[in-house]
Parts: structure tokens; sequence; C-alpha cells
């Protein structure tokens, strides 16, 4: 495997002098970025398939092991705050539990009992599911068996992996490969592969909010204002959007419980059950709401 193999290049990376180092662990990062720019249409596809599945009420699903399964359990848990994604549309599945989050776990990437248990058992996923399984090397046990099983149930799968023709990409629906190539520190995936991932991950579920509706002018219009900091960006948000005062904004924020989208849609002259309607109505896509309201939500 390429993110295995010891490189000549970096074989004297332990008596170079340290700025050295830093230049050719930093060279990595680029080619790591690069990396996922020549996946970006995979990346695409993946993203398009997952929204119909999304769409339809299904949960998003996140499998991996070791840096890898800590990658994919980060990016999942960035999408409640960011996006207000529901709780209950959310998995993350960490070969080794929650300890596994700050520890090593032995043993626990080989276990695919437990990855089909988790899978089929304790969160019955189903066909209107998306599973992202990510693995560096292609073909660690448990977030294979974790792709497969989903597989099996009608979810659809998406792998991503840093090695060419391995069983997460070879099995998966769609199929992410990001060549990374050797690493400065022979096997420490954690680097090159890791960011690679990182930078995927990101793409993927923010493109998908994005497309679902929960992005608006460029903004987090489902953030969830759960500090000071973050009430008074919605706040700001609203009067950037809108142009109304900051008493006409809180107003609106009281009325619609803190929810962004309706109090925009109140602050652009609809009452509340009409707001309300009009993002049932849509799916709630902001822009579409405005739009059947008449109103194209431009500051006035």
């Amino acid at each position: 495997m390429d993110t295995e193999r010891p490189s000549p290049r970096f074989s004297g990376i332990d008596v170079w002098e340290p700025l050295d180092a830093l230049d050719a662990m930093i060279e990595g990062q680029f080619a790591a970025v690069a990396a996922v720019r020549a996946a970006r249409r995979d990346i695409l596809r993946a993203v398009l398939a997952m929204e119909k599945r999304l769409a339809s009420g299904g949960r998003l699903v996140y499998a991996g092991a070791g840096t890898s399964g800590r990658l994919a359990v980060q990016d999942g848990a960035e999408l409640m705050p960011t996006f207000s994604w529901p709780k209950e549309r959310l998995v993350l599945l960490l070969a080794g539990g929650d300890e596994a989050m700050v520890q090593a776990v032995e043993g626990a990437e080989d276990e695919t009992h437990r990855a089909a248990q988790l899978i089929r058992v304790e969160h019955g996923v189903g066909a209107n599911d998306v599973l992202i399984a990510v693995a560096a090397s292609g073909k660690t046990p448990f977030t294979l068996s974790a792709l497969r099983e989903a597989k099996k149930l009608g979810a659809l799968t998406v792998g991503i992996a840093n090695n060419a023709d391995t069983p997460l990409l070879l099995e998966a629906d769609r199929p992410i490969c990001l060549e990374t190539g050797s690493e400065p520190i022979a096997g420490s995936t954690r680097m090159n592969a890791g960011t690679a991932q990182r930078v995927t991950l990101a793409m993927l579920s923010s493109l998908v909010m994005i497309r679902l509706g929960r992005v608006y002018e460029g903004l987090m219009v489902e953030v969830q204002a759960v500090n000071a900091k973050l009430v008074g960006r919605r706040e700001k948000m609203l009067v950037h959007l809108t142009g109304k005062d900051l008493s006409a904004v809180r107003e609106a924020l009281a009325q619609t419980g803190g929810n962004i989208k309706l109090a925009m849609l109140l602050l652009q002259g609809c009452a509340l059950d009409e707001a309300s309607a009009l993002l049932e109505r849509t799916g709630g896509r902001l822009r579409e709401a405005l739009t059947l309201a008449g109103r194209d939500g431009g500051a006035g």
C-alpha cells in the first residue's frame, strides 16, 4: 500500500534541519489537497447521490477506525451545531466506541462482527440511509464490515480511501480515491492521508447541506445559537440579510423561537403561519420560500 510504503525522499528526515523537515511536511499537505481536487468529480457524484437519500428523510452514518474513524466522527459531530442536522438522523460509528476518540483501543479495528451488529441491529440502517466509510488502507476490517452490511440493507455507501483498487473502493456505491502516496513518516496516515480525508469529508457534508437548503447567501441559516457569540451572529445575519434594525430582528427571533429562516420570512412581511407553511412546502429551502412569498430576500 502506498500509504505504508517508506519513501527514499524522507529517509533522512530525522537528521534534517528542522525548517527543511517542516517544508517537506507542508509540501505534503499541499499534495494532499491536490489529491482531493483530483477526486472532485467522484466527490460530486457522491454528493448528488447522498442528496436524494437524505432529502427523503434518510440518516447520515459515518464509520471508521483509528485516525480515519476519528476524522469521520468529528465531521459528523459538527453537522448538528453548524447546520442543525437532527441528532436522530446522525449515526457515528467508531471502532472501539467513545473511548477510541482519545486513545487507541486494542483490536477494535478487527471487530467485524461488532460493526455488522451496529449497522443491522443497534441502528437498523436501511434503504434511505447513507453510510460514509473511511479507511486510509481501504481494507480496515471494522470499516469494511460496516460498509458491506449497510450495502446489504440497501443503504447508499460512500467509500473514502487513500489506496487504489482496495476493497472499500471496489465495493462502495460511490468510491472516492485520494491518492496521497507515501507519508513523510511512513505509515502515519494522520498526515497526508488524514488531511485529504478531512478535506473530503468537509466538502462532502458541506455541499450536501448546501444542496439541502441549509445555507443561504453563504450564511449558516440553520446555526444553533448555543452561546452568546452565536446569538449575536444570528442577529447580525438577519440585519445583514434584511436591512432591518436590531430591535425588529430580535422581535422576529423571539416570535419564532430563534429560527432564522422563519424570522427572515417574518421580517419580509410574512405572517408566522404563512412562513411555516412556505418552509414546509419548500423542504426548508429559504430562497425558494422567499420566491414563493414574492420577496427577493434583499435588504430593505
